[in-house]
């Protein structure tokens, strides 16, 4: 998991953190506004979790399946790899040539 995931995934937990703790620093107060706040709120957290479950599963099988892509065409992902290098090294020296001028 590169930086960026890491990032996102730690602010969408100190996220559901502090609606956490939204919900219980509301738990004292009446009022049907707030009730059926907290209850959206509540249900909103719910699938977010499933929502992040599923992306998790998706990732994890996505990795597993390139990983054994890789272990069944070794040479044929180092081409892939020397093939799209090119190409980005290409594209990236021809917009700085293209700076200059």
């Amino acid at each position: 998991m590169n930086k960026e995931t890491q990032a996102v995934g730690n602010d969408i937990g100190q996220l559901a953190e502090d609606a956490r703790a939204l919900m219980a620093a509301t738990a004292d107060v009446a009022g049907e506004k707030v009730g059926e706040a907290r209850k959206r709120l509540a249900a909103a957290l719910d699938r977010a979790r499933e929502i992040a479950g599923c992306v998790r599963d998706k990732a994890v099988a996505g990795a597993k399946a390139a990983d054994e892509a890789v272990h069944e065409h070794p040479y044929r992902a180092i081409a892939i790899g020397v093939g799209v290098g090119a190409l980005i090294g290409f594209l990236i020296a021809r917009r700085c040539s293209c700076n200059r001028n």
